[in-house]
C-alpha cells in the first residue's frame, strides 16, 4: 500500500484521490484553505483519506500529486517532497495564472518549471490532458481495443515507471515523452490535449504538435 499526498483537492486532485484509493491505497489530501474545509470530501472519498495541510499532505505521501493552479507552483513546499517522486498534473492558463514569458516563447515547460522548484524531487508529468471525470470512468483493462492512452514525462526513469504502472491498475495505456524538455507536446492548446485516444492516435498527435502556438 501507498500513501499519495495531494497537493490540491479540486477536481482532478479529488478524482485520483478516487481512483488511487480503488486500488487500496491511502490518500492525504490538501486544499489552499484549512484542512476543516475539506470534511465533506473526505465523507465522500471515507477512511483510506483524510485531510491535512500542504506541508503535512507533501510529508505524508510516499508518492505526491501536485493538482494547483499553475501560477501557485512555488507554493508548493519544497522540503516535505524531497527525494520523492511527484506526479504533476499542472496546466498554464494564462488567463488564469498570468503571464510566464519562458513558457510563451517556448522555452521552459510547464513540469520543467515544478521540477526546478522541487530541485531534489523527481516530478513526471501526469493527468494532465484528461478531463476530471474520465479519469474514474474511462479507464478499461489492459489488451482492450481503443484503451485510452495517457502521456508520462520526466527526467526520472523510475519516476517514469512508477506513472505508467499506475496508469495501467487504473485503466490507461501510456506514451512516454521524457524527458520533460519534451512535455511541451501535451501541454495545453496542442493536438493531443484532452482528446481521447489511444496509443497509435496520441502518438500521431503528439508528432503534430508545434513548440509555440
Amino acid at each position: 500500500m501507498t500513501t499519495f499526498g495531494i497537493i490540491g483537492a479540486g477536481n482532478i486532485g479529488s478524482q485520483v484521490a478516487r481512483a488511487v484509493i480503488a486500488l487500496g491505497h491511502d490518500v492525504v489530501i490538501a486544499n489552499s484553505r484549512d484542512p476543516e474545509t475539506l470534511s465533506a470530501l473526505i465523507d465522500d472519498l471515507g477512511p483510506s483519506a483524510r485531510a491535512a495541510t500542504a506541508r503535512e499532505a507533501g510529508a505524508a505521501g510516499d508518492v505526491v500529486v501536485v493538482t494547483v493552479p499553475f501560477g501557485k507552483y512555488k507554493d508548493v513546499p519544497v522540503e516535505p517532497l524531497a527525494g520523492k517522486i511527484v506526479l504533476d498534473t499542472d496546466n498554464y492558463y494564462w488567463e488564469r495564472d498570468g503571464r510566464f514569458g519562458e513558457l510563451d516563447r517556448g522555452e521552459a515547460t510547464t513540469s520543467g518549471l515544478l521540477q526546478q522548484h522541487l530541485p531534489s524531487s523527481k516530478v513526471v508529468k501526469a493527468f494532465n490532458h484528461i478531463t476530471a471525470a474520465a479519469i474514474t470512468t474511462d479507464g478499461s483493462p489492459s489488451g482492450t481495443p481503443g484503451r485510452r492512452a495517457l502521456v508520462v514525462s520526466s527526467d526520472h526513469p523510475d519516476a517514469v515507471a512508477f506513472a505508467i504502472e499506475l496508469y495501467d491498475r487504473i485503466g490507461f495505456d501510456a506514451v512516454d515523452v521524457s524527458p520533460l524538455s519534451e512535455s511541451w507536446r501535451v501541454e495545453r492548446d496542442r493536438p493531443a490535449y484532452v482528446v481521447r485516444q489511444d496509443r497509435a492516435e496520441l502518438e500521431a498527435n503528439l508528432a503534430k504538435a508545434t513548440r509555440t502556438i
